[in-house]
């Protein structure tokens, strides 16, 4: 299968079919037991593995690599599905697949070969490591340190320090990790590693406890003179910063594509509510004032859909997407907070109790406007990319 490009109007047949597939496996293995899940805040491996095996893991990568070979455009098809079905499994899959794409793009055809094959059927699972205790929108603040080490037969790099709020962690394998070879250098300094789960001097530590995405786990990594081959460096020294934000703006329209999912599961619960409950005598479908809710709610979740459907598009060109991801993320993100709160807010007393999905909907949510980069981050990015084009248009 080729990559599948654009159609003006609407989807290609492969990207149908696509989306037709990933909603079946999505609502018949994924969406019964979610609640379960959030409940005892447990990944579900199994679950992970079927998603392997039904080529999942590799939509977004071309076929050279060893992936399914469809374009991003047809990713968002994938993690909107999922985000319907079960928020934190979809942020589950997009970190796996954000693990991968630097791996694609700046490893050596031997990295490549050694670390690609079972991330992408979803044999191993991946892990991006980048927040710190220190440096969470600030990322070029990374304070573990990459000294370097061994002998000139097998250079190596001892790794120092820590992360927080690592995403499939402890239950990936693989790591994608960013450290400084040098503090004082900046972003100049963060340099890529690639680290395997059980390296001596790796461990994990404390289990974040989560308001939403429960069953997506979240860990602290613990390095303690970890020593990782040289032939585990992703690039170059000095490289890391600038692989991290071009995975980064990736991720976010994978994330944005998940909000917009679940906002449309919240949209679509509320309104078989309002057609099922009875007021004064009446469906509460007929009141107008929720209908008007009801409404501003669809209104949302298209607006949603069109900015990450444009920053996919945009990508699948081979555009820069800096700009349109974050407008993707930000807008999708607030898209899902505003319609599951609503949701909540239609059900009444109900969508306050666990017995009822609105509310879990609505603690999914709120992670997203502030992970993949907090919503104001991605205001100063975007309003950035306005200010460059207007003094940029000032100096012809």
């Amino acid at each position: 299968m080729t990559i599948v490009s654009p159609v003006a109007g609407g989807l290609a047949d492969e990207e149908r079919l696509l989306q037709e597939t990933v909603r079946d496996f999505a609502r018949r293995e994924v969406a019964p037991g979610v609640g379960e899940r959030d409940e005892t805040e447990q990944f579900d491996r199994v679950l992970f593995t079927k998603m392997g095996e039904l080529g999942l893991t590799a939509v977004p990568f071309s076929e050279e690599v060893g992936g399914a070979g469809f374009g991003y455009r047809a990713w968002t098809l994938v993690m909107e599905e999922m985000g319907y079905a079960d928020m934190a499994m979809a942020v589950a899959l997009s970190v796996h697949v954000l693990s991968q794409s630097p791996v694609i793009r700046w490893g050596t055809q031997e990295q490549k070969e050694r670390w690609l094959p079972e991330m992408l059927t979803g044999t191993c699972l991946g892990a991006f490591a980048l927040t710190e205790p220190h440096a969470g929108s600030d990322a070029a603040a990374l304070r573990l340190r990459a000294t370097p080490a061994g002998s000139p037969v097998a250079p190596t790099y001892h790794l120092q320090g820590s992360k927080v709020w690592i995403t499939n962690a402890p239950d990936a394998d693989r790591y994608l990790v960013f450290a400084t070879v040098d503090p004082a250098a900046g972003p100049r300094g963060i340099t890529a590693f690639l680290v395997e789960r059980g390296t001596p001097g790796f461990r994990f530590g404390r289990k974040e406890r989560k308001l939403g995405i429960r069953s997506s786990s979240a860990c602290e990594l613990l390095f303690e003179g970890a020593e990782v081959p040289a032939a585990n460096r992703l690039g170059e020294e000095g490289q890391g910063y600038r692989i991290a934000l071009s995975a980064l703006a990736e991720g976010r329209i994978s994330i944005a594509a998940a909000c917009t999912g679940l906002a449309q599961a919240a949209l679509d619960a509320a309104a078989r509510y309002l057609t099922e409950r009875t007021a004064f005598g009446r469906p509460l479908a007929e009141q107008q004032g929720l209908r008007f809710m009801l409404a501003e709610m669809a209104q949302k979740v298209a607006i949603a859909r069109a900015m990450t459907r444009a920053a996919a598009e945009a990508k699948d060109r081979g555009e820069s997407i800096g700009e349109a991801s974050s407008l993707a993320k930000w807008t999708a993100s607030d898209a899902a907070m505003a319609v599951t709160t609503d949701a909540v807010q239609l059900f009444g007393g109900y969508g306050y109790s666990r017995e009822f999905p609105v509310e879990r909907m609505m603690r999914d949510a709120k992670g997203a406007q502030i992970y993949e980069g907090t919503n104001q981050i991605h205001r100063l990015i975007v309003a950035d990319q306005v200010l460059k084009r207007v003094t940029g248009e000032s100096q012809h």
